[in-house]
Parts: C-alpha cells; sequence; structure tokens
C-alpha cells in the first residue's frame, strides 16, 4: 500500500508543466525573503534596542515572538480563506506592502508599546504571505515535485535571516537600528511592485491527480476545511510535532544573535560579518535538504514525510547544547553549525504532507492551520519561553543566564522527535484514504 499512494500521489498522464513557473517561484523567494527579513531583524537588533530604550529580556521575547506570532497567527486563516476564493498573486503582493509599511514604523518607536504595536502590524500583514504563495506554486507544479521546490522556497527563510542579520547589523552601525528598519521597509514596498508587475495567477489544481482536479472549484468553509483537516490522523499529528519543531527552531535562532553578544561579547559588526553568512547558508542547507531528502526518500516510502524531520529535530537539541557551552564566541558559532541546519529541515516535509493530504480548494486554509501551530508555539512560545527562564534564572543569581535558558530547549526537541514517530505510523494509510476519496 505504501507504494501504491505513493504512485498515485502524481498528475494524470498528459499533464504538462505551467509556463512561467520559474519566474513565480524566484519572485515569490524574493517577497518571501523580505517576509523573513522583517521578521528576523529585530533579533539582530536586540542588544542596541535594549540598551537605549532599556526593555527586559521577557519584553524581548515578547516583540520577537508572541507580539508578532498573535498577530500572524489570527491574519493567517481568513487571509488564506480569501487566498482560496480570490486573487492569489495580489494578494500576497498586498500583504508585502502592508508589513513593510509597519517595519518601517519599527525605526520610529520610542516605547515597548509602540514597538509592540508596530510588530503586530508586522505579523498581520505577513499573515497574508506565506499560505497563498504555498497555494499559488502547488499549482505550478505537480505533486512529486512540491517537496523539493517547496524546500527551494522556504529557503527565503535563511536567505531573509542572512540578509537581516549582514544588512542589519551594517545599516545599523552606519544609520542606528532605526535607519535599518526603514531601509528594510523600503525594500519590502519594491518587491511588492515586483510581485504584482511580474507574476501570473496559475488555475486551480491544474496539475493534481484526475479526481482531485474534478473539485477544484468546489472551496469549502472553514468549518468544513478544520473538520476534514483534524479527521486525518497525519494532520494531527503535524500541528503537534511541527508546532514543537517551530518551537525549538524559533527559539534558538531569535535569541542566538543576542547570546553571542551578551554571553559571548561578539561585536554587532562581527555577527553582520559572520553570524549572517552563517546562519542564512546553514539554515538554506537544513531547509532546502530537508525537501530533497524526502523528495528522495517518499518515492519509496511516505513515511520519509516523518523519519527526516524527527531525525534532524533530535539532533538539533544535543548539538545546541555542546555550542553554547563554548568558550569564546568562534567556537560557539563554529558549533552552532550543526543545530542550525537541522532545526530547518521539518519545514518542507510538513508544508508538502499538507499540500499533498488537503483538498486543492481548501489548500491555502489547511496551510495556514498548520502555520497557526508553527505561530503560536514556536514563533509565539518560543522565544518567549526562552526570554522568561533567562530572567527568571538571572533574578536567581544563575551565571550566564540565556546560555542556561537555551539549553533548556533540549528537552522539547525530544518531545517533537517522539510526535513525528507518531505521524510515521499513520501516514501512509491517511495517502491511501486521500486516493479513496477522491477516486
Amino acid at each position: 500500500m505504501d507504494q501504491a499512494a505513493t504512485a498515485d500521489l502524481t498528475p494524470s498522464a498528459g499533464v504538462v508543466a505551467r509556463p512561467g513557473r520559474t519566474l513565480a517561484l524566484l519572485v515569490l523567494m524574493v517577497v518571501g525573503t523580505v517576509n523573513f527579513v522583517d521578521r528576523q531583524i529585530l533579533s539582530v537588533l536586540i542588544e542596541p534596542i535594549r540598551a537605549e530604550l532599556h526593555f527586559s529580556d521577557t519584553q524581548l521575547g515578547l516583540l520577537t515572538g508572541l507580539a508578532f506570532g498573535l498577530f500572524y497567527a489570527a491574519m493567517g486563516i481568513p487571509a488564506a480563506m480569501l487566498a482560496d476564493r480570490t486573487h492569489r498573486v495580489r494578494l500576497v503582493a498586498a500583504a508585502c506592502l502592508v508589513y513593510s509599511f509597519f517595519t518601517g514604523a519599527c525605526g520610529f518607536a520610542t516605547t515597548f508599546w509602540q514597538l509592540a504595536i508596530a510588530r503586530f502590524g508586522v505579523g498581520v500583514g505577513e499573515g497574508g504571505g506565506t499560505a497563498p504563495s504555498l497555494s499559488v506554486l502547488a499549482d505550478y507544479y505537480p505533486p512529486e515535485k512540491r517537496p523539493a521546490v517547496i524546500g527551494l522556497f522556504t529557503v527565503n527563510g535563511p536567505i531573509g535571516v542572512f540578509v537581516g542579520a549582514s544588512l542589519g547589523g551594517w545599516a545599523a552601525g552606519q544609520f542606528g537600528w532605526r535607519g535599518a528598519f526603514i531601509a528594510v521597509g523600503l525594500l519590502g514596498a519594491v518587491a511588492a511592485a515586483i510581485l504584482a508587475a511580474v507574476v501570473r495567477e496559475p488555475v486551480r489544481g491544474g496539475l493534481d491527480p484526475a479526481p482531485t482536479r474534478a473539485a477544484a472549484d468546489e472551496a469549502s468553509g472553514l468549518a468544513a476545511t478544520v473538520g476534514l483537516f483534524l479527521s486525518r490522523p497525519t494532520l494531527r499529528l503535524l500541528l503537534l510535532a511541527s508546532g514543537l519543531s517551530a518551537f525549538v527552531s524559533y527559539g534558538m535562532l531569535n535569541w542566538i544573535p543576542a547570546y553571542l553578544m551578551r554571553v559571548q561579547h561578539m561585536p554587532l559588526a562581527e555577527v553582520a560579518r559572520w553570524f549572517g553568512p552563517a546562519a542564512g547558508i546553514c539554515m538554506g542547507v537544513g531547509i532546502w535538504g530537508g525537501g530533497a531528502l524526502v523528495n528522495w526518500a517518499g518515492r519509496r516510502s511516505l513515511k520519509a514525510y516523518a523519519y527526516v524531520p524527527g531525525v534532524a529535530v533530535l539532533i538539533t537539541g544535543p548539538t545546541l547544547a555542546l555550542a553554547v557551552m563554548a568558550s569564546s564566541w568562534q567556537a560557539s558559532l563554529a558549533l552552532m553549525l550543526v543545530p542550525m541546519i537541522t532545526c530547518t529541515m521539518f519545514t518542507a516535509p510538513v508544508l508538502a504532507l499538507v499540500q499533498n493530504l488537503s483538498p486543492v480548494a481548501s489548500r491555502a486554509t489547511a496551510t495556514a492551520l498548520v502555520l497557526l501551530a508553527f505561530n503560536i508555539v514556536g514563533l509565539g512560545g518560543g522565544p518567549l519561553a526562552i526570554g522568561i527562564l533567562s530572567d527568571a534564572l538571572g533574578k536567581a543569581d544563575v551565571v550566564d543566564p540565556l546560555r542556561v535558558a537555551l539549553i533548556w530547549v533540549a528537552p522539547v526537541a525530544v518531545l517533537s522527535a517522539l510526535a513525528y514517530l507518531a505521524v510515521s505510523r499513520v501516514v501512509i494509510r491517511d495517502a491511501a484514504n486521500v486516493l479513496k476519496e477522491t477516486a
């Protein structure tokens, strides 16, 4: 049954490639990169902001995580439902314009609440980015190519981290942290205009198996989509597994720059010079590698969609702990290369599996449900939990409390790996049921 389910999740004979799909992929990657630059730049600028505005780690955890994540998650589902019914390319372009405006507004904040409100706005805008973009790409590429394509698309995250750290660190050195926010906001406005001008809206479901394509125009309501989503054990378990993976990934990535500067005394200029490229390359290898591994191994067994991210997150915990115990920023950054690769390997397999197990007309909404777990548990919870723990350890006179708080990410990584093991036990049956439902 495993081989049958794998083979049947391919388009029927005679389906041809979409013209312009490479251009669409590249431009959506650029817009997605701006998305992550807007998201990541605050993490790079934590120390100069803290020095000027005197924020606690808990406040910084709120700003880098929950303040953004809650509004991102709240807008993700309505934006995805709109994408399942309207012109997705224009929606993504409009969203890019919104979050770029509020990123620029961060540069004018003088209090915690002003900066928090600007971050709320960034989250609202970015809610209309990822899920609609993935829906567009799913209609440009057939099912068997989606893990690798989604892996390429989601490399925008590492590229965004690289650009955010390097450009943000350089701009902060030249113009101050406020000028860095304004520069990135202007960059996003340009990217939004390019997307609206050059990318065409593809036909929904045209590259899916014939039975699935027949239902491409039957858009489901939110309740129906949620009900169908939760009725499939694979998708339910993915909510837990991917949420915990995101907790580990966002938690460590949002705090590593502050850890290197505060605990290891790495200068901001060196963060821009070394951490930006290192994080960008490593996360790119991880995200692309996760998609490529599943693209290859998934032809033999659909369990690869669970095994690849499960093993990766299991490696992340102990290697992160080893890295933060190093005695210098050079050694710490070198050891950090492994967990920065493995912590992102879950992204492409999870998103590709959701695309392949969801109805064509509700793909964006189904993707938004998984992104909800990414953002509430991961982006919202990871940075905030580390910030709260760091403050609590500091009040207890623990030496280097941020270092100890980062080490406590490891047990969460183990829980995530166990959740992926549970996914591996149900994914084949769910894939076979999808084919029966659309037959």
